[in-house]
């Protein structure tokens, strides 16, 4: 059976070492990248089935002139345009001729076809 069965797709729980929100079904945590659990199906973790969106953007403060300061905010629409989620992600400061860059990446994880065919 899946480790994301029917009824349990999209759950979530703590990672136990650095306590972001992960998917219940995850074997590596994505944020501190620690392995979870054994699954002697899928290996050590699971990798994504593919890349929906990848976004990456640079900011550069000239050499000269007052720092600026900058926030990272993460917003989620649902399909009727409604926010699910909103949430600030990091702040900080880039100093003259300071630079940052930043991505935005989201991944897909679908079951296995032998994992679809138990579920149904």
């Amino acid at each position: 059976m899946s480790p994301a069965g029917q009824g349990t797709t999209g759950k979530t729980r703590p990672c136990p070492h650095c306590k972001a929100t992960i998917l219940q079904s995850a074997t590596l945590c994505p944020i501190c990248r620690k392995s979870l659990r054994f699954d002697p199906h899928v290996g050590r973790h699971k990798p994504p089935s593919f890349s929906a969106l990848r976004v990456e953007g640079k900011i550069r403060h000239p050499a000269a002139g007052e720092a600026w300061e900058y926030s990272v905010l993460l917003s989620i629409r649902n399909d009727r345009g409604e926010e699910v989620t909103r949430q600030m992600i990091d702040v900080g400061a880039l100093r003259p001729d300071e630079q940052r860059t930043f991505t935005l990446s989201v991944e897909v994880f679908t079951p296995a076809p032998a994992e679809t065919a138990k579920t149904r």
